[in-house]
């Protein structure tokens, strides 16, 4: 690898080109994507690799797992694998943190990543998700990886009232496991008026593995009441204006009574047993998470040019378990609340039979504020706010309808308040506690010009190419590096920002009309990464160092016949650092961020026009890419993780127009292993079964 690569310029966002792996009930999906470029555009001019997960797809998946992070990890071939638990840890994009949109409204936490950004909606209330793979800076700070949004469901009728009605049960072949599950989705309009209700509730019940025993409490999804809402309302204008404005409330809280029993790491698991000793105030999970947005379209504001205004809010809470790690115990939180505007000029150039030109322009307002304490109302982290005002511009250029050149560039200018505080007293490997320590808060500053540049050459149905270089621009993990301060002034600690340089080719096209393919190579840089490693009394600490990370992923789908369709996909990545700043690449970054090799395949079919079955196999390989120290002992992230494979059953009949059943069955022989992040965690705590063989069945009412 050319150290060139790492002191290349910094620059950032991205657009993308799409896999859809889809079902076999939604031949036609709607070839449009607003993430990457934040307008709809046909996904055959995007010049990077994205996936979109469409609707019926979600639906499908919804039958095997309503967890959203269990969905992705069976649709994004690039995702790492989830953990089963109510943390997304682990979970990263081409081996860096991930921006989480819901219709835009950023989710994540980059200031203090509590890494339960994925599990904040319902996945009944989405219509589809946009994944925009690399490194990002058009929707602003922490998408060092790329960008996951959840475009939720909207109006699609002229009724005045038309719905979904949905109840489901879920349970494992042991005692009590039992779960519930039930949706409501209305929509309609009337005259220039419409309106969507989207209503979901569950309750799960225990969860156990394959063997029937208690999967380990700490961070659980068991007995968990999860509550979603979204109202969204339009009013059309005239036909060129809309205005509309959505509410979205999420909440997950846990009530398991579970005691904990600590295993031994790659020998016996931790699991859950017994009613144990409640050491929580507060129920684990996320109490809140409310989402409210207005927006305003106008597709004529003067001649040529359109303009899209976004203003949202958003108020997250999420709740950890009890922790005996820092003096008299506690549970900790993590608060954040975002308020925002986006500003959006679309302005066509020119537009002839043979070429069109537009430029798109404006500025995004954000302004984030982030805390962590302790539910008794110690500080963990100080109040953080971070303003950020960004404008942009981004140029478009369609050639003879095959080629498409795009570039783009933001000026990212963005301003940190960290207020006075006093670092908490933790307890040290050796029983000691580290002394706590005033620091003085203070303002930090940062700025920084951020581009990209992609071109796609459409040269036959069966062959097209494209390439980009994009970049990403956040301020990560601010708050995990203020907590554990040995100074006393915020200013010597080092908190510069992380700059990604991501580089991306690829070949997508369709042989005939039975075969789509993609295959995408990609290479992403740093100066100063942040990954997670264990300092020497085996306590977790940010190392910046500069980073290179680098994989492929492709997929393949095939349609032989009208009812049936199969295909997977594979990925590939691999970090390496130089810790010593010498550009000595010898140092692999962590399975916490490297995700073993995953393959993902599918079968569909339907044999009858009522009835559609199919199969998911998932297959991580084994990472094997660090060595035990003297005493046999593995460093946090650096654990062996074996392979293994997870195959899902889901069916659906439908009764008539109206009524429909599903089937779906997760695990479905039952296998017996641990999630990777059990292995590469390398600590007792974290060495955990996953779920067992769980059966979910749905009844759907259409009117």
């Amino acid at each position: 690898m050319k150290k060139g690569l790492i002191s290349a310029a910094c620059l950032g966002t991205t657009v993308a080109f799409a896999q859809v792996k889809d079902t076999l009930q939604t031949k036609n999906v709607e070839e449009v994507v607003m993430t990457a470029s934040r307008k709809k555009e046909n996904i055959k001019e995007v010049p990077s690799s994205i996936t979109v997960v469409a609707e019926k797809q979600i639906q499908s998946q919804l039958t095997v797992n309503s967890d959203i992070t269990s969905i992705l990890q069976y649709t994004v071939p690039s995702l790492g694998t989830n953990s089963g638990q109510t943390s997304n840890t682990g979970q990263t994009l081409r081996g860096r943190q991930v921006l989480v949109l819901i219709d835009g409204i950023p989710q994540s936490t980059p200031l203090r990543n509590g890494a339960r950004d994925l599990r904040v909606i319902d996945p009944s209330a989405i219509e589809r998700v946009e994944v925009i793979k690399g490194a990002s800076s058009i929707y602003g700070n922490g998408a060092d990886g790329g960008i996951i949004n959840y475009i939720t469901k909207r109006n699609k009728t002229d009724k005045k009232i038309s719905g979904t009605s949905q109840i489901g049960f879920t349970g494992q072949p042991y005692g009590g496991t039992l779960g519930v599950r039930a949706s409501q989705l209305l929509s309609g309009k009337v005259n220039k008026f419409d309106y969507t209700l989207s209503l979901a509730y569950e309750r799960t019940g225990y969860m156990k593995d394959a063997d029937g025993v208690y999967l380990s409490p700490t961070y659980s999804t068991a007995k968990m009441d999860n509550y979603n809402g979204m109202l969204k309302l339009g009013y059309d204008i005239n036909d060129n204006q809309r205005i509309e404005a959505s509410y979205i409330g999420y909440s997950s809280k846990s009530d398991l009574n579970l005691g904990l029993k600590t295993g031994k790491y790659g020998v016996t698991p931790t699991i859950g047993e017994g009613e144990g000793k409640i050491l929580e105030t507060t129920p684990q999970g996320t109490p809140r998470n409310h989402n409210i947005r207005v927006s305003y379209d106008n597709k004529n504001l003067f001649a040529g040019t359109s303009l899209n205004i976004n203003l949202y809010y958003q108020d997250f809470k999420t709740v950890y378990g009890y922790s005996d790690t820092f003096f008299n115990g506690g549970q900790s939180n993590v608060l954040s609340k975002k308020a925002g505007a986006r500003f959006n000029f679309d302005t066509q150039l020119w537009n002839s039979p043979n070429s069109q030109g537009e430029i798109i322009y404006g500025a995004d307002i954000l302004n984030d504020q982030t805390v962590q304490k302790l539910e008794d109302g110690r500080f963990w982290t100080p109040n953080m706010s971070m303003t950020n005002i960004a404008p942009f511009v981004l140029a478009k250029i369609d050639l003879f309808k095959k080629l498409t050149i795009k570039g783009g560039l933001r000026y990212e200018n963005i301003k940190v308040n960290v207020d006075d505080f006093n670092t908490l007293s933790v307890i040290k490997s050796d029983g000691t506690f580290t002394t706590s320590i005033p620091v003085a808060g203070g303002k930090l500053n940062y700025n920084a010009l951020v581009g990209n540049i992609g071109i796609r050459y459409n040269i036959e149905p069966f062959i097209n190419l494209f390439g980009s270089f994009s970049q990403a621009y956040s301020i990560n993990e601010l708050g995990r590096i203020l907590r554990t301060s040995t100074s006393e002034t915020i200013q010597s600690l080092e908190t510069k920002p992380i700059i990604v340089n991501n580089y991306e080719l690829g070949a997508t096209g369709q042989i005939s009309n039975w075969l789509n393919y993609e295959l995408t190579s990609y290479v992403s840089t740093s100066k100063l990464g942040a990954s997670f490693v264990q300092s020497p009394d085996r306590a977790l600490m940010i190392q910046r160092s500069p980073e290179i990370v680098y994989g492929v992923e492709g997929f393949l789908h095939f349609t032989p016949v009208k009812w049936l369709q199969f295909g997977g996909s594979y990925s590939w990545m691999e970090g390496i650092t130089s810790v010593k700043d010498d550009c000595d690449y010898s140092t692999k970054i962590n399975n916490s961020r490297i995700s073993a090799p995953k393959v993902l395949a599918y079968v569909q079919a339907k044999p009858i026009p009522a009835l559609s079955i199919g199969l998911d196999m998932l297959h991580s390989f084994k990472q094997d890419r660090f060595s035990p120290n003297a005493k046999g002992l593995y460093a946090y992230g650096e654990g062996y993780v074996p392979e293994y494979t997870v195959f899902n059953f889901k069916s659906s009949y439908e009764v008539n127009r109206n009524w429909r059943f599903s089937l779906g069955i997760e695990n479905l022989f039952n296998k017996l292993y641990q999630p990777n992040i059990s292995w590469w965690a390398a600590r007792d705590s974290d060495f955990t079964n996953s779920l067992g063989m769980r059966g979910t069945f749905m009844v759907e009412y259409k009117f």
